[in-house]
């Protein structure tokens, strides 16, 4: 299995860098939008992010244009609006691919470890009633799916897209994940 401390990233300012740089921390991975249905969550995820980011938690936000188009921008106006509409503080990194023959390393490699999103089936369904034709598992079903890596670098959880950050299923296995508070 793939370390995905190893794996190659590249922030929105463009460094070089990798999940290395985050080593000992809980991470919560998360492919984002700015013109998707579910983009009010990066607020939730920025107020997560200040929550715990002391106990050492941190949201990566890591950008994609593979669902309908909802993320066309360049990555400086990723960052220019991630920044002036949700004052988002957490890391956030460059477009990348999360799904298809295309998809980045470590999308192949979250994925590889978590097959499957915690209760995805609703917005299976939901995706479904509106006539849009859901990826099959193992792949990502949407903008906003949330990958949980503890602090030794494993892939622990994952959360549909429809699972808000505010949830207590995703709130409950971040604290798990953090432990007692130092």
């Amino acid at each position: 299995m793939t370390d995905l401390r190893s794996i190659p990233l590249k922030t929105i300012e463009g460094t070089e860098t990798s999940l290395a740089a985050y080593a000992g921390k809980v991470l919560l991975i998360v492919n984002t939008a700015s013109k998707c249905g579910l983009t009010a969550q990066y607020e939730a995820l920025e107020t997560l992010y200040e929550t715990y980011r002391d106990r050492g938690f941190v949201v990566l936000g890591f950008p994609a244009n593979d669902f309908a188009g909802q993320e066309p921008g360049s990555d400086g106006e990723i960052q220019s609006f991630c920044s002036t509409v949700y004052a988002i503080d957490f890391p956030m990194f460059s477009k990348i691919t999360v799904v298809g023959e295309d998809k980045h390393p470590l999308y192949a490699a979250l994925i590889a470890a978590q097959p499957k999103a915690r209760d995805s089936e609703a917005f299976r369904a939901m995706l479904n009633g509106r006539g849009r034709n859901p990826n099959p598992e193992p792949e990502v079903l949407w903008n906003f799916e949330k990958f949980l890596i503890d602090r030794d670098g494993a892939v622990i959880d994952r959360f549909a897209p429809d699972i808000v950050p505010s949830d207590d299923r995703l709130v409950g296995a971040v604290e798990r994940a953090l432990g007692s508070p130092a």
